[in-house]
């Protein structure tokens, strides 16, 4: 599974006060001159990536928190920047830890600060993101004197949560559902720095950190960077541990070398701060202490830090990916700015009867197509009910919930009508799959080459978000054009359009494995 996440995104937040634009080369010097002191700045806090005993640690010693298991690396089609291993690892042995001093929350903020703590008394209204939100652009105020500064220089400059799109990205999604999503997380942001302008005029914020446009960036940094800490429901920022790209849960390319690899690790090893402990376990026993994770990071109390395991097995040179969670696309847009071509978590809707959610108890939510294109449990069983006739519903109910087929007859009307109404859906979309597949080609030719293009090729029925991309960048659509190239607002529509293709992937695998049935009842 491809990875992405907190760990991609570019540059630095350096001279943010300024809105300095840099281009991408000098963006990539500045990270790597920053990354140095940023490591070290890191170590000197106790965040340590070293293996849990004295024997397997390198005799070199070394400045920076990473090397010893794990170290920044870019992944140009898989994230950007992430973590990869330097050695082979075992799945569930740690690979990093956090100490609770490095972690930016808002009490780590306010004991810093006895002007934003005092002043944060006075608007108890306030949710504790839009606390941390404040928090984050009073650090990044001070500029070079925050003791955060090492950190904040390595932040994302932008991000492409739903938050963060306008109109033009937003329609590009095309179905209501994500519309109405993306539309619902612009409202929210809009009102959340609403009612926290009062509390960053009162900080002095310099003008540029009070606009909207700072707040989206605070704001976006929170969503797709946070980890889950007991003590603030709006989490913390962890320095370096936010360096991990994602991996989608259930995904395990090395399920059958689990313990192949790394036979000879002391079996004296603990998961926690080097703790000698379980002497005389098996290594198949340590394993299995930790198989349980449903998921690879956590903060432990009892070791006072953020601790990181690794999810499977990693060989030497791979990215080492961490599990957010389990999230659909649309999920991972709104609350990362990213999607995966690849979801396994992945799912589509298509309109039902308003009756039909009466037939059953399960949640509307429930009632989709997985991203294999096979309907789910939930689905199948109201559609059985459904294409039944009222009279006989009570008589096959059973059988329908039990997740049988009634009859191959009665399967057969089923499956004719998810393949009708999946159809319906897919046509009363304004552009075809095809033709997504075609704008998204013309869309990296405007990503990669800053020359005059021709849109020849390109359907009509892609010409008017043609149009309305170009007249949002001052140019027309007459056959050739300059392209003058937005690169956000680019990424976005790229990402809006991507969706919904994979969205309508979704649907016609839907169809073709109805098909498929089909031709065996048939038979």
């Amino acid at each position: 599974m491809v990875g992405w996440g907190r760990g991609c995104g570019g540059s630095a937040m350096d001279r943010w006060q300024e809105t300095v634009v840099f281009t991408e080369s000098e963006m990539e010097v500045q990270d790597e001159s920053d990354l140095e002191t940023f490591l070290q700045w890191a170590a000197a806090l106790g965040v340590s990536d070293s293996p849990v005993t004295q024997s397997e640690v390198t005799t070199c010693p070394s400045p920076f928190c990473l090397g010893h298991s794990i170290c920044v690396s870019h992944f140009p089609d898989a994230g950007g920047r992430g973590l990869a291993a330097v050695r082979d690892i075992m799945k569930g042995q740690l690979i990093l830890r956090v100490p609770k001093e490095a972690l930016m929350t808002s009490e780590s903020l306010r004991s810093k600060d006895k002007k934003l703590s005092s002043v944060l008394c006075k608007y108890p209204t306030l949710s504790s993101t839009q606390v941390l939100a404040v928090a984050l652009l009073n650090e990044v105020n001070k500029g070079k004197v925050t003791w955060w500064y090492p950190y904040l220089k390595q932040l994302p400059r932008s991000y492409d949560i739903l938050e963060s799109f306008g109109r033009l990205e937003i329609e590009a999604l095309q179905m209501d559902e994500a519309m109405w999503t993306a539309e619902r997380a612009v409202e929210k942001g809009k009102m959340d720095w609403g009612e926290a302008s009062v509390l960053m005029h009162e900080l002095n914020l310099k003008p540029q950190l009070s606009t909207f446009k700072a707040w989206l960036w605070a704001s976006a940094t929170i969503s797709s960077r946070t980890m889950h800490i007991p003590w603030d429901s709006a989490g913390c920022l962890c320095p370096v541990g936010d360096f991990f790209n994602y991996a989608a849960p259930g995904e395990e390319p090395y399920h059958s070398e689990i313990l192949k690899t790394r036979r000879n690790m002391s079996p004296l090893c603990d998961t926690s701060f080097g703790k000698v402990q379980n002497a005389g376990k098996s290594i198949e026993e340590l394993f299995d202490a930790n198989a349980h994770r449903l998921i690879d990071a956590g903060y432990e109390e009892e070791v006072a830090a953020y601790c990181f395991y690794a999810r499977r097995n990693y060989r030497k040179g791979d990215q080492v990916l961490l599990s957010y969670g389990t999230y659909t696309n649309l999920e991972l847009l709104e609350h990362y700015g990213f999607l995966l071509h690849d979801n396994p978590n992945d799912r589509a809707f298509i309109p039902l009867e308003p009756d039909m959610y009466s037939l059953c108890s399960w949640p509307k939510e429930s009632l989709y197509i997985h991203q294999d294109g096979k309907p789910s449990f939930a689905l199948l069983a109201t559609i059985r009910l459904w294409v039944t006739p009222v009279t006989n519903r009570r008589s096959v109910g059973h059988i329908a919930y039990s997740g049988h087929q009634i009859s191959a007859e009665h399967e057969v009307t089923v499956l004719e009508w998810i393949v009708k109404n999946c159809g319906s859906f897919l046509g009363n979309c304004s552009t075809s799959l095809e033709e997504d597949e075609l704008l998204l080609e013309t869309i990296d030719k405007i990503q990669d080459y800053n020359v005059s293009m021709d849109f020849g090729d390109v359907s009509r029925a892609c010409n008017s978000e043609l149009s309305a991309f170009l007249e949002m960048n001052g140019r027309k659509l007459c056959g050739q054009v300059q392209i003058c190239r937005n690169t956000r607002s680019i990424h976005r529509w790229k990402l809006a359009v991507e969706w919904r293709l994979s969205y309508k992937r979704i649907l016609r695998e839907c169809i073709s494995h109805c098909n498929k049935r089909l031709e065996d009842l048939y038979s």
